[in-house]
């Protein structure tokens, strides 16, 4: 995102939620954020309930038609016998084409914390002739339905469809801003409480390619208001070998992907994490790229993490299913409860992008404000203090910070903050990319499912 003080649709999606500050909100407590070194002790109750279908028992839970389980070292779903043929319209180029399609729809996923959000999350392989949907059923508290919402069109490349969020869904009880299912009015009390998911997948009539998803699954929670978070006491000093690459540098380069370079913090934080676990480009991916620019890896993913729609690099889930077209590479949009937990993480070698929003005088050495902005954490101090790569920064080089342990937490983790207006605005409320191996260690393995992903 930029780093300038601009409207963002992180404002609009909480819009209602402001009105809940006011109003005194029931929302669900939060747990305590957890204290002492990463690792040790009971972890809390969390706010927040992950789900993700990834085993080759998973797949074959669900409901299929005409779609089929794989197994194998990454289990997943593709076409088996297509059910049909159907004819989509490209919101985005006009052109109308026909295609064979499947669909697998998920079980009932009953939710542990009854929920403000819902945000979903996929890794699949999409050949070329072939892409996905990805839409979510919801039951309220009261017992009623949403509809069926898209919360993706995809695929790894733009040859085929342009990948897109979709506009104005919403049933007057729930919204989908971009890539977030919302609770309009949290302070009546109304929450989701289950959920299907259903893949749909595509391909031109005749072929035999297929999309295969290896990874489908929803963050949703329950986050309280607040404008402050409980401080944490520092549990880790350790510092991961990631690379570091700047968006400034880029600024004024393809201007079609969210007007160059100075929006781009979302893929440049994606490609460096990627390249920390050993994901690479090859010279015929990268030939499209003018060879007068530096770190052309940087201007690729912002191509590829596009949303149409959007008109930004910023789709959370779309930065995700990204990561995880490289070998080996899965990932998720999640939120964490603390730094306590991202200790943990980065105790077990996994770097996490993190989601905020500032003024200048909150975050210490930054040295501008942001309505929206994607860091990548890659350590902590010995004194606690937060180590990232901050790609709002003039060179490569400078990309490396230390901010400021409770500065950088609050600005994190709040779901309310004032902006230079004054007027009350929202917070991401920890809101993170992860990124890790397809086989996690068993050290790995821990850490994730301490923090609610498997």
């Amino acid at each position: 995102m930029s780093r300038s003080e601009q409207p963002s649709r992180r404002t609009v999606l909480t819009a209602a939620v402001a009105a809940a500050v006011a109003g005194g909100a029931g929302a669900v407590p939060a747990a305590a954020a957890p204290t002492g070194a990463p690792g040790h002790g009971k972890h809390p109750a969390r706010p927040i309930d992950n789900r993700a279908w990834t085993t080759y028992t998973d797949w074959r839970s669900g409901s299929a038609r005409g779609t089929r389980a794989v197994a194998g070292s990454r289990p997943g779903v593709m076409i088996g016998s297509p059910i049909g043929l159907a004819d989509y319209t490209d919101p985005h180029t006009g052109t109308t084409a026909t295609w064979e399609y499947a669909t697998w729809t998920s079980p009932v996923h009953r939710l542990s914390v009854p929920s403000t959000e819902a945000i979903a999350s996929w890794n699949a392989h999409t050949p070329a002739g072939t892409w996905i949907q990805i839409e979510l059923k919801g039951t309220y508290s009261d017992g009623t339905d949403s509809p069926w919402y898209v919360m993706g069109r995809w695929a790894a490349g733009d040859g085929d469809i342009k990948r897109t969020s979709v506009d104005d869904q919403t049933d007057d009880r729930s919204t989908v801003w971009t890539d977030t299912f919302a609770i309009d009015d949290p302070a009546t009390g109304l929450r989701l409480t289950s959920y299907r998911l259903r893949l749909t997948l595509y391909r031109k009539p005749g072929t035999k390619k297929s999309p295969v998803v290896w990874r489908l699954g929803a963050m949703a929670s329950d986050i309280p208001d607040r404008f402050t978070v409980p401080a944490t006491t520092p549990g880790l000093a350790q510092e991961l070998a990631v690379p570091r690459y700047s968006q400034e540098i880029h600024v004024g380069q393809y201007p079609e992907y969210d007007n160059g370079g100075e929006a781009w913090c979302s893929p440049t934080s994606s490609q460096m994490i990627i390249e920390y676990w050993g994901g690479r480009l090859t010279p015929e991916q990268l030939a499209w790229v003018d060879p007068t620019f530096a770190d052309p890896q940087v201007c690729h993913a912002a191509r590829y993490t596009y949303d149409y729609q959007y008109g930004g690099c910023g789709n959370w889930p779309f930065n995700a299913a990204y990561a995880a077209t490289f070998d080996g590479l899965q990932g998720v949009v999640t939120r964490l409860g603390s730094l306590t937990e991202l200790e943990r993480l980065i105790a077990a070698g996994i770097p996490a992008i993190t989601s905020q929003s500032f003024l200048k005088e909150e975050l210490t050495g930054a040295g501008y404000g942001t309505s929206g902005h994607l860091m990548t954490v890659i350590g902590f101090t010995a004194d606690g203090d937060v180590i990232a790569n901050d790609p709002a920064s003039p060179t490569n080089d400078a990309v490396r910070r230390v901010y400021r342990r409770r500065e950088f937490e609050n600005i994190w983790l709040r779901t309310k903050r004032y902006n230079a207006s004054g007027k009350v605005v929202s917070g991401t409320g920890g809101v993170c990319y992860l990124y890790f191996p397809a086989r996690p260690s068993g050290r790995q393995r821990l850490a994730l499912a301490s923090v609610g992903v498997r």
